[in-house]
């Protein structure tokens, strides 16, 4: 839940409450006046912690440092993310050894840094007459690549083009 939506000390606007101690102890269902008198005893603030239970759901504690514990875990599980990202090679059905050599171990490195590889044929004129030549090539870039690769999606044409993506495998 979003610090924008927690209710606290006098926002919290119902008639009973559940209310559960600064230690963790529950202390059950009581008046919110009487909830909040508590807590300013304890000189802390009441947090709505679950406004949607019947009756809600309010913790005695220290609202800065809860806010500030609740952003920290937002903050760390945004490091953990990682982000793939979508690379694109693009070729033609009559592509020299050499090239196909050196985009090859470009799709290589692409799935080596943990990135998901698109590799496009793209077909000109009479070209678009023989796709067989375009899945060869797809074919062939297969066969350079050596095995460390997960196909997300087969060779398939779309319009004047031919593509697949590659993912690179995980390393579980």
């Amino acid at each position: 839940m979003a610090d924008k939506d927690l209710r606290i000390n006098e926002q919290i606007r119902v008639q009973e409450v559940r209310l559960i101690r600064d230690e963790g102890e529950h202390q059950g269902i009581m008046p919110v006046v009487e909830a909040l008198a508590l807590a300013r005893e304890a000189g802390l603030d009441l947090v709505e912690v679950a406004p949607q239970a019947v009756p809600p759901v309010v913790k005695i504690l220290n609202y800065g440092k809860f806010k500030f514990e609740n952003e920290k875990k937002v903050r760390d599980s945004k490091k953990k993310q990682k982000l793939l990202k979508l690379k694109e090679i693009r070729m033609q059905p009559k592509i020299d050894d050499h090239d196909l050599d050196f985009k090859s171990k470009h799709i290589k490195g692409f799935l080596g840094e943990g990135n998901k590889v698109k590799v496009t044929i793209r077909f000109r004129g009479r070209e678009l007459a023989h796709t067989e030549l375009g899945l060869d090539v797809l074919k062939d870039v297969l066969a350079r690549i050596e095995g460390d690769y997960v196909m997300d999606k087969p060779p398939a044409m779309e319009g004047r083009f031919m593509s697949m993506v590659l993912s690179p495998k995980s390393k579980k």
